[in-house]
């Protein structure tokens, strides 16, 4: 009796010893040895998609800071789409202790494959051994702006003495716990002459995004990265820092030394650093620095 392979799964195969492995089989009826031969097969076998293709690995996972965040929702699908791969997400800020800071998630050993974050944030987890030298790529620059909620009046910030002027009147401020709050309540206030007067009334914002806090009325001005404030709803962007006191972020994509799936990070870095995903990224409030 002739026994057929199947011709249902696709597999590819090592090839079976003929003395070994099919002369039993030449024994058993049709209906038996088919089962026992597939059996046999997937032990030394790959699985294969429906259109012949090697099935793809396992999960990727992501820690990205709110900076970036706006960009990186918007390009994460087209990827998934071409590359076959889930992503999985966590967000954070690029620095602090907050249960959710990227540096707090690393410390728990929360499973990473690629980090995204402030740039010295990223420097700082490569020395602590975090990171994987060398891999840490740039992707874009964010500068920091503020915003009022909606509707309300739209206080003038174009010059460094009209900031001051808005600051010394506002009731209330909000800023944030990652990299834009850290230059507010440690440099900004100091170059404006104004820290006495303005850091009482400024409320430091664990785990949530300003703009949110803003809109619910729950602050009166609100400073924070462009990006992250652009996408709330509620509240109205009145515009960057003047140049002479702005602070420019760079937002930066490195391995974690803990990957399980290095390579598909690289994959991932690649294509949010391509040239393609410049116009995605610019339209968030980012300016790209894509891969020439």
């Amino acid at each position: 009796m002739t026994v057929q392979a199947a011709t249902t799964p696709l597999l590819t195969c090592t090839p079976l010893h003929q003395e070994t492995s099919l002369k039993p089989l030449l024994s058993l009826t049709r209906r038996a040895a088919l089962p026992l031969f597939a059996a046999l097969a997937l032990a030394g076998c790959g699985s294969l998609d429906n259109a012949g293709k090697p099935a793809t690995g396992g999960d990727i996972h992501v820690m990205t800071s709110g900076g970036f965040t706006a960009a990186y929702n918007d390009l994460r699908p087209a990827f998934e789409r071409s590359s076959g791969r889930t992503v999985k997400t966590v967000y954070g800020a690029s620095m602090g202790n907050a249960d959710d800071s990227i540096p707090s998630r690393l410390a728990r050993n929360e499973p990473a494959d690629v980090v995204i974050l402030a740039r010295p944030a990223l420097d700082a987890l490569v020395a602590q051994g975090k990171v994987v030298p060398g891999s840490q790529v740039d992707l874009v620059r964010s500068s920091i702006g503020f915003a009022v909620r909606k509707g309300a009046p739209r206080p003038d910030i174009g010059t460094v003495d009209a900031l001051k002027r808005t600051l010394l009147a506002a009731s209330s401020i909000a800023y944030s716990a990652s990299a834009s709050g850290t230059y507010y309540e440690t440099e900004l206030l100091k170059k404006l002459g104004i820290e006495d007067q303005v850091k009482p009334k400024s409320k430091r914002i664990l785990s949530e995004r300003v703009g949110t806090v803003v809109a619910r009325g729950d602050a009166a001005l609100g400073l924070q990265q462009v990006s992250e404030l652009l996408p709330i709803a509620g509240i109205d962007y009145i515009g960057p820092l003047p140049a002479e006191v702005q602070r420019v972020t760079v937002f930066s994509a490195g391995i974690a030394t803990a990957s399980k799936q290095p390579e598909a990070a690289r994959q991932l870095i690649r294509y949010l650093n391509r040239p393609t995903a410049a116009p995605t990224i610019a339209k968030t409030g980012l300016e790209p620095l894509t891969a020439r």
